[in-house]
């Protein structure tokens, strides 16, 4: 057997087992409790659905396996962080995810924000993208924040404009924010390295896949930010005591394969609570 029918057996091997792995989901559980301190109003966890980087170019996981998934789950939010698609025809490749996603009926609804490869899309593809996503109940967040009240206790959504094209703008995003428990949703994990005079309680991103070829190393994500250098580019992170977490999405870019990363489903399960310090600082 020559060196060429090994190299072109050993990449075929490669190839098959990375497109596999694209089909295998990783349903993480995280457990979010603040610290206790005599100046915090607790109230009951709450159950937070995190899906990124749906990528539906390329992604192996139909809406009916991600229900399966996730049907016997009790949801009260679900936080979509960016990079749905960068083609036109995609868009109606969106509408079964979300109408599994509604199924689920989260009692505080679902809240999104966009990311790099979204903004490929052209102005009007991207406000067709804006449409369908609105039109299934969908609270989009560029640079803006929503609250809602759960039960007693206020939780701030802030959703932070994707950093890695520069449209994020932490003032616009915390425009108006009162006291409560602040939970961030952006696609770029980086912008926490500069939210130092910004308040949050917990963060939610993703846009690394985990590095979707993770092995030996994911070299080629040298270029995407300072994290990549501190080796924070998936799980549970936490920056100058402030915790975020970096999903590995659901989809993948480039091609279909993973090697070292899996598709994955997060449900956060966050104990809220409200602090006199939970509003921005400065």
């Amino acid at each position: 057997m020559t060196v060429t029918m090994l190299i072109s057996i050993a990449l075929s091997l490669f190839i098959y087992i990375g497109n596999k792995n694209t089909r295998s989901v990783v349903i993480n559980h995280i457990d979010i409790d603040c610290k206790q301190a005599s100046n915090k109003k607790k109230s009951k966890p709450i159950r937070v659905l995190h899906i990124s980087d749906l990528h539906l170019e390329n992604i192996s996981i139909s809406p009916e396996q991600l229900y399966e998934n996730v049907k016997m789950q009790s949801i009260d939010l679900i936080a979509l962080t960016g990079d749905f698609m960068d083609r036109k025809k995609s868009i109606p490749k969106l509408l079964p995810y979300l109408q599994i996603l509604n199924k689920l009926t989260p009692v505080y609804g679902i809240y999104a924000v966009f990311g790099n490869h979204d903004y490929v899309l052209r102005k009007d593809d991207l406000n067709q993208l804006k449409s369908l996503l609105v039109n299934n109940g969908v609270r989009i967040l560029q640079n803006e924040n929503d609250r809602i009240d759960i039960e007693g206790v206020p939780l701030n959504i802030i959703g932070v404009d994707d950093f890695s094209t520069k449209r994020s703008n932490l003032m616009e995003s915390y425009n108006g924010l009162d006291e409560g428990f602040n939970l961030v949703i952006t696609h770029d994990p980086n912008v926490v390295l500069s939210m130092q005079n910004y308040h949050f309680d917990y963060l939610l991103s993703g846009h690394f896949h985990g590095g979707q070829i993770h092995w030996p190393k994911p070299y080629h994500l040298v270029k995407m930010g300072k994290l990549v250098k501190m080796n924070m580019v998936k799980g549970l992170h936490s920056y100058k005591e402030k915790r975020f977490y970096i999903s590995e999405g659901l989809g993948q870019t480039g091609v279909n394969i993973r090697i070292g990363s899996r598709p994955e489903i997060t449900i956060h399960n966050v104990h809220l609570s409200q602090s006199v310090d939970s509003i921005k600082a400065g």
